[in-house]
Parts: structure tokens; C-alpha cells; sequence
């Protein structure tokens, strides 16, 4: 059975379906030609050159990643431009670029955040902020831990289950305090804390926080906070995607996930804890 990079591209806008993009996002297809043939895909975060070498290395006809290559217009990618050159590789190599973002980040079932939730072994996980008209979608999940923890406990589960950064987890509030309901958010979700709060959440776990919103947060009774790496919060999505396109394509199409830790720090020096 031949598949084509449409057929691919079809089954991957069924879970993911672009109508659920931001308007300002870039989802899609970055490169390729829809009538080739597609044998081995390979699922990444990022399109970074180490990500680049692997498909080459790999003889991937495919990289789908999370995060865009392009969010602004471009106008060309000559080859000297460190993102035109990725596009030249891909083209050379005879591989197309997907990427899944936002709509990734809303789709039900397989999308990043029901990944977040799952690895965390959250139950009964709903969307913190629902897409009107689909209760299934939307951005952020809530939901219930197996049992309580202390705070402490729960960012040391979260620590074991997302891939080690050089940040690791941050926290912040009292770390004796209890924790059943779990707010997450792949990606920077800082403004998901007032939803979470409304849904009752004892923490939110998410990226990218900054300091005054952190710091005013504790000064109310809403959610405790870990902080995870970007890279690390979204990662669960690549082998739930992965799995998800081997099936929809009855096993025609190898797919792989990267090996490669596209987390931009390497070394924290000097934690208090």
C-alpha cells in the first residue's frame, strides 16, 4: 500500500483540525509535495537543525513537528538564512515539514494537552477553557489526581514523568499543601491561572511563567504553581501523536519520535532548594 503525503496530511488534520488554530498561528504544510510517497515519519517539538539531521540520518520522508518553523510572513528562504537553509535540507533530503500548534494544543483525545493531563495521571480531564460549541476542545485540561499528594509530591511525580531539562520543575507556594485537582497547560499558560482557580484546581502546572504574576498569585487562596520547561510540558504529545498516525494508517506509514532534547538551556547553576 502506497501512501501519499496528501493521505498522510489528511489524517493528520482529522486530529487535528486547523479550524482550531489561533488566527495569528501557522499550521500545516511548511514544504513537500502532497503526491510523493510517505514511509517514515518523524514526530519532534521543534524543526531545529539536530532535528534536521535526524530525519536526513533517519531517511525520514516526513518531519511533523509542534511548534512552526515560520510564525511571521517571510518573503523567501535563501539557503543562507539559518531557517531557509532547514527548508533547503528538508527539500534536498525529498522530506516535507507538518506542523500541529494550536490546533494541537485544542484537539480532544490525542492533542498536547490530554497528553499532559494522561502522563499525569489525571482522570476525568476536561478543557480549562473550552472551544464554544466543541465542551471536548480547547486549550489546557483539569482534572483529577489518582489520589492526594502533597505539593511537594506532586511536583516530584511531574519531574519523573516529563523528559529532565536543565530547569527542571519549579514551585511555588506551600509545599506541604494538598493537591487532588490539577490544572495543565502545554506551552506557556499563564493565562489559564484565572480559569484554573474557577475550576477549583489546587496547582497549575505549565512553562514560561513570570515573576509578578507568579508572585501575585500566591498573595490569593488560588492554585499553587510548577514550572516546567517549555520543551518538557509539550513533549508527551509526540508519542500519543505518533501511535495515533500509525493507527489511523493501519500500521502502513513507520513513524518514529525524535531523539533529540530541542529544550534551549543546558545548565542551571545555584537552586536554593
Amino acid at each position: 500500500m502506497t501512501v501519499l503525503l496528501g493521505n498522510v496530511i489528511e489524517a493528520l488534520e482529522a486530529r487535528y483540525d486547523p479550524a482550531l488554530a489561533e488566527g495569528w498561528d501557522a499550521v500545516g504544510l511548511v514544504c513537500g509535495d502532497r503526491d510523493e510517497p510517505v514511509r517514515r515519519v518523524l514526530f519532534a517539538v521543534d524543526p531545529t537543525a539536530a532535528v534536521v539531521d535526524e530525519v536526513v540520518e533517519g531517511g525520514a520522508d516526513l518531519l511533523v513537528t509542534h511548534h512552526p518553523l515560520f510564525l511571521s510572513p517571510v518573503h523567501g528562504v535563501p539557503a543562507g538564512d539559518p531557517k531557509g537553509r532547514l527548508v533547503h535540507r528538508l527539500v534536498r533530503a525529498g522530506a516535507g515539514l507538518f506542523v500541529a500548534h494550536t490546533n494541537a494544543d485544542r484537539a480532544p483525545g490525542t492533542g498536547v494537552n490530554a497528553a499532559l493531563a494522561d502522563v499525569l495521571g489525571l482522570s476525568g480531564a476536561v478543557p480549562l477553557e473550552p472551544v464554544p460549541g466543541r465542551p471536548d476542545a480547547g486549550l489546557g485540561r483539569v482534572g483529577e489526581l489518582p489520589g492526594p499528594l502533597t505539593l511537594r509530591e506532586f511536583a516530584a511525580r511531574a519531574a519523573e514523568v516529563l523528559p529532565a531539562t536543565a530547569g527542571g520543575v519549579r514551585v511555588a507556594g506551600d509545599l506541604d499543601r494538598t493537591v487532588r485537582r490539577v490544572a495543565v497547560c502545554g506551552g506557556s499558560g499563564g493565562s489559564l491561572l484565572p480559569a484554573a482557580a474557577a475550576a477549583g484546581a489546587d496547582v497549575l502546572l505549565t512553562s514560561d511563567l513570570k515573576h509578578h504574576p507568579a508572585s501575585d498569585a500566591l498573595e490569593v487562596a488560588g492554585p499553587a504553581l510548577c514550572d516546567v520547561a517549555h520543551f518538557a510540558s509539550e513533549w508527551p504529545w509526540l508519542p500519543v501523536a505518533a501511535a495515533a498516525l500509525r493507527d489511523d494508517l493501519a500500521g502502513a506509514v513507520e513513524v518514529a519520535v525524535s531523539r533529540r532534547r530541542t529544550d534551549p538551556w543546558s545548565l542551571s547553576v545555584g537552586s536554593s532548594s
